[in-house]
């Protein structure tokens, strides 16, 4: 008798044991998350900070709600240019900018974002994902506490507006203009005077003449910013950045608390979201372009060879300059080159030759 009930019992004992180990990952797949994001972006900008809210709707989407993420533009919880401490720190989860606002803390930082006359779009995303691109953002974030991936390219972006006609190098002189990164660098070796700000402080800063001229992105973002109302002539082509990349930035402490499947998920998002930005970019930036120049008469010019010319050499040495401040960017801007002078041989052979016959066609007029 005994020993049937400590059968029974033993056999109840182990059932609920068993059950309990069947169910454990279920209870433990259904942990959700609740992550904060910072971005450098206004409110509303199209692409840039709607970007990062379709990010965190795709994202939890994916992932049935098990991670949420709540956006706030920049200065909606922290400055803008504050965003990559907050994320260090683990004030909160996740951030996105571009890692050139960076520079006073890695000199590095500013290859993943943009180099004068350097990639393009395509040529970004061959380094990143083809190349040794990413491996060395990460080995540069890594003393941060810091996981990034790649948010996305605004393509070539416009040269900028300006309250002055630029018709040779020595008209940068003197020059107040809002310009981040190398590029930035490459305008105060001519003589201008740079000066970093948020997206939000622009407008007002070009309107009141804190600064003579500005660049931002390209037509989609300065039609929107309203900036043909402020300057009087739009320059071309982005020398400084042709092709601009974006940026996700994740606390590694939090990252890694994720599972495994909830890290692919975040993975998986944020590169939908970078072919996707591009699109956008791509798609829209044209008919901003015919809005400026039919509806709002804005002169759009392109620079004079000549600055181009005296540009590309100065940024030849700024680029020089910032690599040999410390060893990672040494190291960064070592493999850009090398990768970079093979895919614009193979440009050479495939996207210029073809543009090349097409410009009859679609060349530009302002």
């Amino acid at each position: 008798m005994k020993r049937r009930e400590f059968l029974k019992k033993a056999g109840l004992g182990a059932a609920a044991v068993a059950a309990t180990t069947v169910n454990a990952p279920a209870v433990l797949a259904q942990k959700k998350y609740r992550w904060k994001m910072v971005t450098t972006w206004p409110a509303n900008l199209p692409v840039l900070q709607t970007g990062c809210e379709r990010l965190a709707q795709r994202i939890k989407e994916m992932s049935d709600g098990r991670l949420e993420i709540q956006v706030f533009a920049g200065g909606e919880l922290v400055p803008p240019l504050e965003s990559f401490q907050a994320v260090s720190d683990g004030t909160v989860e996740a951030g996105s900018g571009a890692s050139y606002y960076w520079a006073g803390k890695e000199p590095a930082t500013q290859w993943f974002a943009a180099v004068p006359f350097g990639m393009n779009a395509q040529g970004m995303g061959a380094w990143f994902h083809g190349g040794n691109g990413l491996k060395l953002w990460e080995e540069c974030y890594a003393p941060y506490n810091l996981i990034p991936r790649p948010g996305g390219s605004t393509g070539v972006q416009m040269g900028g507006w300006f309250n002055k006609k630029i018709n040779s190098i020595e008209d940068y002189k003197g020059l107040k203009m809002r310009i981040p990164g190398l590029g930035g660098k490459v305008v105060a070796k001519a003589g201008g005077t740079v000066v970093l700000l948020p997206g939000g402080e622009i407008f007002t800063s070009l309107e009141r003449g804190v600064i003579d001229a500005t660049e931002w992105v390209g037509p989609l973002h300065d039609l929107r910013m309203g900036f043909y109302q402020a300057a009087k002539y739009y320059y071309y082509p982005g020398w400084h950045e042709p092709g601009t990349y974006l940026e996700y930035f994740f606390n590694k402490k939090a990252y890694e608390s994720l599972p495994k499947d909830l890290q692919h998920i975040v993975n998986g998002a944020c590169m939908e979201n970078e072919q996707w930005a591009l699109t956008q970019f791509d798609a829209q930036n044209g008919a901003a372009m015919q809005t400026l120049l039919q509806k709002h008469k804005v002169q759009v010019i392109q620079f004079p060879d000549e600055v181009l010319n005296a540009l590309r050499k100065m940024a030849e040495e700024v680029v020089e300059e910032e690599a040999a401040k410390t060893p990672m960017a040494k190291k960064v801007n070592a493999d850009f080159k090398k990768f970079a002078k093979v895919v614009g041989t193979w440009g050479s052979a495939s996207e210029k030759a073809y543009y090349d016959i097409l410009q009859p066609k679609y060349s530009f007029k302002g």
